[in-house]
């Protein structure tokens, strides 16, 4: 009898409720292939074959072509915190505009931390908006660089394209709220 394929396992481990990265140690620990075992994970979420070589190949070097035994959860781990399991959501319209009010809040900003953006476009890439919503409205523009009033209002407007969703998440409503304080107090 012929045993199930890395991806077979894969896709039984997801049903069970297992995280990309602990498929991914799973398979690593059991293959001793890194990079098929990474590439099987990806192929059991349904990640297109060709957008899956870019993500091994931007990090085959650092984490898989010289993997050591013994590191495949924390090589899991890493995979998972880079994006590289993360399952791409188509956006309509309504979140392609809420996206367009990110952007422009994150370029009235006046600058951002680089691992904040890479938070910011793994949301983008899942479709969790509202994640990326919270994180904006809880940071403020840069003193001296930021343009504080078109970063509120670029924020007030997102919030209220993500509040306007039925049933919109609850946490949208208070964040907006301290949006539009913000909004307020800094007005010239």
């Amino acid at each position: 009898m012929q045993s199930p394929s890395p991806v077979t396992i894969a896709r039984h481990a997801f049903d069970t409720g297992a995280t990309p990265a602990e498929v991914y140690t799973t398979l690593a620990r059991r293959t001793r292939e890194p990079a098929g075992s990474a590439r099987a994970v990806c192929r059991a979420l349904g990640i297109p074959a060709d957008e899956t070589s870019c993500r091994l190949d931007d990090c085959f070097d650092a984490l898989l072509a010289n993997a050591r035994p013994g590191g495949e959860a924390d090589t899991g781990e890493l995979l998972e915190a880079l994006g590289v399991f993360d399952v791409p959501k188509s956006l309509d319209a309504h979140d392609l505009a809420v996206v367009d009010q990110f952007l422009a809040a994150i370029d009235a900003m006046g600058g951002i931390r680089a691992g904040h953006q890479h938070g910011l476009t793994r949301w983008f890439v899942t479709g969790n908006l509202t994640a990326a919503f919270l994180s904006l409205a809880a940071t403020q523009p840069r003193p001296g660089t930021g343009d504080p009033t078109h970063y509120w209002t670029a924020l007030i407007t997102a919030g209220e394209l993500l509040a306007s969703r039925t049933p919109p998440d609850p946490r949208i409503k208070p964040a907006l709220d301290r949006c539009r304080e913000r909004a307020r107090t800094t007005q010239p």
